[in-house]
Order: C-alpha cells, then sequence, then structure tokens
C-alpha cells in the first residue's frame, strides 16, 4: 500500500473510476443491468442474477474438487483478471472444465504485480483479435528471464549451451566449471502464458468490491453479498503487503457478517492484554498515549503532597512507570502516590490486577516513591460506584482519572457513559486524561461504518509496515495486526451490545464532556514538542505526526489523524 503522501494518486484513480462506473450504471438501466456489478465493471442484467450465483457456486465446487485431485493452478497461484462479460466468462470456464475435466487443457497462469507503469493483462477471452487490438502482452515460463528482478532465472547462476552436432547439453556454472550431460534433451514443454496484472488497478476493483459487498449486505442481498465475499478473495491476492492483509480481515469480517458467525470471545481479557503488550511494542500509538495523559496529570500533580490516579484501563500497568520515574525526580521529593487500577475479570479467576500491583510497588520502592494500591474487578465501568474508591477529601489528595481506549466501549449500554462521568464527577478529579480512536465507527448507517472502518484501518496497517522500528512479520507485528484484525471483525461483523469497538471523533466527545459539565484543559506547547520527538524514533520521523487541535493533541499518519488526547476538568461552578 502507498503512503498517504502518494495517495492522492490512487484517491484521483477512485473517484475516476467510480465516476465512470456510475455514468455507466445511468447508460445501461434501461438495458436491465445490475448496478452494483456496472460500479464494479460487470455487465451483469438484473434478471440473469441468480442464474449467475448458482454458476459461480458450480465453479468454486469444481475448483475445489480439481484441487484435491492434486490440481490447485486456479485456486492457489492464479491471479483471475475477469472481463467485463461476467455471466459469459463463468459460462466458458464451466464449459472447459467439464470437457477437459480438468485443468490440463487450460494454461497456467501466474499473476505478477506490475512493475512499470503500463498495465499488461491478458483475460481469459479466446477472441485473438480482441486480444491484439488491446495490445496484451504474453511471457512464457520456458523464458523466465522475462519476470524482473531475476527471481527465477538468473543468467549469473548458469548457462545451458546445446551442442547442435551430438544434441546433448553442457551446464555451465557460475564459477565457469563445466559437466557433459549424455541424456537425451526432454521433450519441449507447452509453452504456458503469464498474465501481468496492474496492481494499482486491481487494488481500486478490490476496494470497489470491498464497498460493493458491504452495500449488498445493507440492503440484504445476501446472494449478491456472498458472490462479492468469495471475489474479494480472488483480487486480494493480486496485493501485497498492508492491502493484502487490511482486505483479508475485511473480507473475513464480511464474511461473518453474511453468514452470522460471530467471534467467540472467551479468552477476551486475557488475550487482549497480551495483544495489546505486541501493540504497544510495535507502534507509537500507545506510548504516544500514556506520554500525553502522563504529561497533563503531572503538571496537575505539580505542588500537591498525596496524590491518586484511578485507571480505567490498568491492563498490564505499562503506563505509570514513567509518570512514577517522573515524580520521584520532582524538586522537593516525591509525593505519596496511590493508585487504584479497574480491569475486567480473568477467565483463571487470578488476581491479575494485584500481580501488577506488586510489581509497580517492587519500582517504587527501588526509586524511593512511596506507593499504595488498590484493585478493583468489574465487568463494566459502568457498574463503578465512586463511593467504592474510598476518594480522600480534596485538601489530602489530589485526584487525576485516566482512560486509555476504553469509554467508546460504554456507547453499546443505552445510558452507561452518562452514568461513568457522573461517577467521574463524583471523584472530584482535578484532571481526566481521555486517549480515544480519531474514528467515527458509531453511525447508524453500516455502510458508513464500513468505509470509514475501511479507510481507518487501511492507514493504521500502512503506518505500522513502514516503521522503520517494525520487523517484517516480526512477532510483535502479527500480534499487532491480529489485535487490529479484532477490531475490524467486532466494528463489520457484530451489532447490539456485542459491537463495542464504536469509536467516535475527538468533536463528538467534546459535546459529550461539555453537556456533562466538563471544561477542556489546553495540553501545553512541552507535551506537543516532546511527543514530536517521540515519533522522530518510528520511521525516522518520516510519515508520523502531531497535530495540535483546541488544546488537544492528535497523532496522525502523514494526513489522517488515528488517535487524540485530550484532558477535562470539572466545570467550575458560579
Amino acid at each position: 500500500m502507498k503512503r498517504d503522501r502518494d495517495r492522492g494518486k490512487a484517491d484521483a484513480a477512485v473517484s475516476a473510476t467510480t465516476t465512470a462506473g456510475k455514468a455507466k450504471v445511468w447508460a445501461e438501466q434501461d438495458a436491465g443491468m445490475d448496478e452494483l456489478f456496472a460500479v464494479l465493471g460487470y455487465k451483469v442484467k438484473s434478471t440473469d442474477m441468480a442464474d449467475v450465483a448458482e454458476k459461480l457456486e458450480q465453479l468454486e465446487m469444481a475448483m475445489g474438487s480439481s484441487m484435491e485431485d492434486g490440481v490447485s493452478v486456479l485456486s492457489n497461484d492464479t491471479v483471475h483478471y475477469n472481463p467485463s462479460d461476467l455471466s459469459g466468462w463463468v459460462e466458458n470456464m464451466l464449459t472447459e472444465l467439464n470437457q477437459s475435466g480438468g485443468f490440463d487443457m487450460m494454461p497456467t497462469q501466474i499473476g505478477i504485480s506490475g512493475e512499470s507503469s503500463s498495465s499488461n493483462i491478458i483475460s481469459f477471452s479466446r477472441d485473438n483479435q480482441a486480444a491484439q487490438q488491446r495490445e496484451e502482452k504474453y511471457i512464457y515460463d520456458d523464458d523466465l528471464r522475462a519476470i524482473p528482478g531475476g527471481a527465477i532465472f538468473s543468467s549469473k547462476q548458469k548457462d545451458v549451451v546445446v551442442d547442435s552436432e551430438s544434441g546433448s547439453k553442457r551446464m555451465k556454472s557460475s564459477v565457469g566449471s563445466e559437466f557433459q550431460d549424455s541424456s537425451p534433451p526432454p521433450p519441449p514443454e507447452v509453452a504456458r502464458p503469464v498474465m501481468l496484472v496492474d496492481s494499482q488497478e486491481a487494488g481500486v476493483r478490490l476496494v470497489h468490491t470491498l464497498k460493493a459487498c458491504a452495500e449488498a449486505i445493507q440492503q440484504e442481498n445476501v446472494k449478491l453479498a456472498d458472490a462479492l465475499v468469495k471475489h474479494i478473495g480472488i483480487l486480494a491476492v493480486s496485493q501485497v503487503g498492508a492491502m493484502r492483509k487490511v482486505a483479508t480481515y475485511f473480507a473475513e469480517a464480511l464474511a461473518r457478517k453474511i453468514y452470522k458467525i460471530y467471534p467467540q470471545d472467551s479468552l477476551e481479557s486475557s488475550y487482549s492484554d497480551v495483544l495489546l503488550m505486541h501493540f504497544y511494542e510495535t507502534g507509537p500509538y500507545l506510548k504516544f498515549a500514556h506520554f500525553t495523559a502522563n504529561q497533563a496529570i503531572l503538571e496537575a500533580f505539580a505542588g500537591a503532597t498525596r496524590v491518586h490516579v484511578i485507571d480505567f484501563s490498568l491492563k498490564q500497568g505499562m503506563q505509570w512507570p514513567a509518570l512514577m520515574q517522573a515524580l520521584a525526580f520532582r524538586p522537593g521529593g516525591p509525593p505519596a502516590f496511590r493508585l487504584t487500577g479497574i480491569g475486567p475479570p480473568q477467565p483463571d479467576n487470578t488476581d491479575a490486577l494485584q500481580q501488577v500491583g506488586w510489581r509497580l510497588a517492587q519500582l517504587a520502592e527501588t526509586i524511593g516513591v512511596e506507593f499504595e494500591f488498590r484493585g478493583f474487578v468489574t465487568n463494566s465501568l459502568a457498574d463503578l460506584d465512586a463511593n467504592m474508591l474510598d476518594i480522600r477529601p480534596g485538601n489530602v489528595e489530589t485526584v487525576a482519572v485516566n482512560s486509555v481506549f476504553e469509554l467508546h466501549r460504554l456507547l453499546a449500554r443505552p445510558g452507561a457513559t452518562e452514568k461513568v462521568l457522573n461517577s467521574i464527577k463524583a471523584m472530584n478529579p482535578k484532571i481526566v486524561t481521555i486517549v480515544e480512536q480519531e474514528a467515527n465507527h458509531n453511525g447508524a448507517s453500516f455502510i458508513d461504518r464500513f468505509n470509514e472502518a475501511l479507510h481507518y484501518y487501511s492507514t493504521m496497517f500502512d503506518s505500522l509496515e513502514s516503521s522503520e522500528l517494525t520487523q517484517p512479520n516480526s512477532q510483535d507485528l502479527v500480534m499487532t495486526e491480529v489485535y487490529l484484525g479484532r477490531q475490524i471483525c467486532n466494528v463489520v461483523a457484530c451489532d447490539g451490545a456485542e459491537r463495542v469497538e464504536r469509536h467516535e471523533t475527538l468533536e463528538q466527545w467534546r459535546v459529550r464532556m461539555n453537556s456533562s459539565g466538563f471544561d477542556p484543559v489546553h495540553l501545553g506547547s512541552n507535551a506537543f514538542k516532546q511527543a514530536s520527538m517521540l515519533l522522530a524514533l518510528f520511521a525516522g520521523g518520516d510519515g508520523y505526526g502531531v497535530e495540535e487541535n483546541d488544546g488537544s493533541l492528535m497523532l496522525g499518519w502523514y494526513t489522517r489523524p488515528l488517535i487524540a488526547t485530550s484532558a477535562w476538568r470539572l466545570t467550575a461552578e458560579d
């Protein structure tokens, strides 16, 4: 996937393709063409939809049967770039399979991502004159030097010299040695055409197909959605890197939505904590969240002798060692530090919160900070009551409330957010720090949520792949992709109370916080400068950026904001 600085070209291509597709639909409506397929560039009459869907299922069964027989050309190594006549293509494929009983009669075709700016596409049409008019190129696999980069054949490794008199071959190695091969030459193989696919154009089609599938789901057109989600897998083969991964996760989520197969989260809390730790190590997102929130809390604690942090998402306590060390070096000595950590129950009933508290207590003893810890286990923040937390008067201790990627989950339960905000007010904190994803995945329309999620998570995967500190296929990166993939699945596949990844934008949280009796606290220029220095460690500072937005800070990848940190205090009473 290209970075956002190059994404303008891709966006223009998408826009142009969409405009052309719509014009085509308008022109062919009188002819009864299906609108969704027409947008994708396929000519399918609405009256033929059931027949096409049935034939696609037959073709899939035929291909699966061939794989069991040891033939997997079309399923594994081939990219099929379909012509506009989808119905005719399916009919021809089924006819050839029935005649040949397999794929022996069909040339092996290999998909190669385009290395040049031109588009070289070979379709399944057998009209030679039409192929010449399209100026399609054929490369045969008996001349593998044509593949860019010499990945399969390298002239530096060995040369084959044919003795015209004896018919024998001599193999010359890279160091110049030769040996005689007296065996007769093997019979010539049938030349097999190689198909070159313009990866960028295939990527545009892939995005269009994903969106068309989501549109079909919203219209409750199950047959069309089923056919499109299968086609997504075919198109995704032509992609590499982040685009292919994103398409795979969204295809899985769409399939779960279509077939109503919802993910099981029996190990939700413990497994999520493990994934979150890998997410912390892979990119700057959680580090940025912790740093900016800690900076606001540290400034609010200035001059206090006893401080109390109430953490709505303790997890593994990764946020607090840095704050404790900053307090330890405060002029005049560190304050007494009290931490209340809140988390979900563990599936094995272990007291994970106390284990985290014990590790933090050992650190506090090492750096000379008076430390007190208390953990609370709850299924939802809405079940908390301020009276349970032993809040001490403001003249005794200064309170801060911290929430990182937690409040959006309350939106799945009506009234839960308002209840929690009222509980925060009862805690009488000097500051409240909130970090949330900068996205709107909580709209009423499924297609709007899908499109927003597709844009957001494509940017996330792109940034992770481009980071210089991320090793390709490392465990941290793979587990981080799983972490984000689970969010994609929840946003797309789940509904009702099960859809908990209800991210909303900073502007939406501002409206909610202001109406609940909170005023914004400006995050200082020091936090902005130091956060920018932190991001310089990732991708050499290229791509990631910090943006100040009315006193809040946003972390983004090029032009797209991804997470936002905001700070709040209780509205002063008149």
